[in-house]
């Protein structure tokens, strides 16, 4: 299955159809998720550099810049960013107050992921790409 038009199981959208551009997910996206997803994206859109892109990947929202980015989107009961395993260790200590995983940081659908941690976080990421290449 193709990853830009696969499902995301249990992602919190009206009908559950693949969407093919950002502004068409977060249009499904009902509130308060929708509300707190524009907080998150107008976080990451204000520290990433002027050629990255928006794109939907493996179904839900994502910035691309040399390569993937970051990764969020809205479940039935919360919301989730996907930074990347290695920048959730750097952060480990100051994500304490959130449900993680090895890749995900799960946070409240009404409570949008405090903006100067996520641009921390995503400046954090830039660099590892920077590094790469």
């Amino acid at each position: 299955m193709n990853k830009t038009t696969s499902r995301v199981r249990n992602s919190n959208t009206k009908d559950q159809a693949p969407r093919k551009s950002v502004k068409e997910y977060l249009a499904a996206v009902p509130e308060p998720a929708h509300s707190t997803l524009n907080k998150v994206r107008t976080a990451i859109r204000s520290v990433v550099p002027a050629e990255t892109t928006e794109v939907i990947s493996y179904g839900i929202p994502a910035f691309r810049y040399k390569g993937m980015l970051v990764w969020y989107a809205a479940f039935s009961d919360h919301c989730s960013l996907f930074p990347t395993a290695s920048v959730i260790a750097k952060f480990k200590d100051e994500l304490k107050d959130y449900r993680i995983s090895k890749g995900t940081i799960q946070f409240p659908v009404d409570k949008p992921f405090p903006a100067a941690l996520l641009k921390k976080m995503v400046k954090a990421r830039l660099a590892e790409i920077e590094d790469k290449k």
